[in-house]
């Protein structure tokens, strides 16, 4: 009788092992599917914001008229919400 009391206490174990597999590869498998949402989100935003980015340097003129350099200056938001333009090389 112990030794069948064991027999089912491990055959219990395994199946109750094989249950956290499956669990853990479904959950694996949603977690890949969400990752790859959200890189797709961040590559949709990257481009979005590059796209803005230009945009807003295109119609940016300096003092004398003519457009200013993405290359030497970068916007910078303020915590207040204020947006400037500022040198890249202080």
């Amino acid at each position: 009788v112990a030794a069948q009391n064991c027999r089912k206490r491990k055959l219990n174990a395994i199946l109750n092992l094989e249950e956290d597999i499956c669990n853990l590869q479904t959950q694996k498998e949603t977690l890949r599917k969400e990752r790859s949402q959200c890189s797709q989100s961040i590559s949709q935003i990257k481009h979005k914001l590059n796209n803005l980015y230009h945009d807003i340097f295109s119609r940016l003129r300096d003092d004398q008229g003519r457009p200013v350099n993405p290359q030497q200056y970068v916007i910078h938001c303020d915590s207040n919400g204020s947006v400037f333009i500022i040198p890249k090389y202080l």
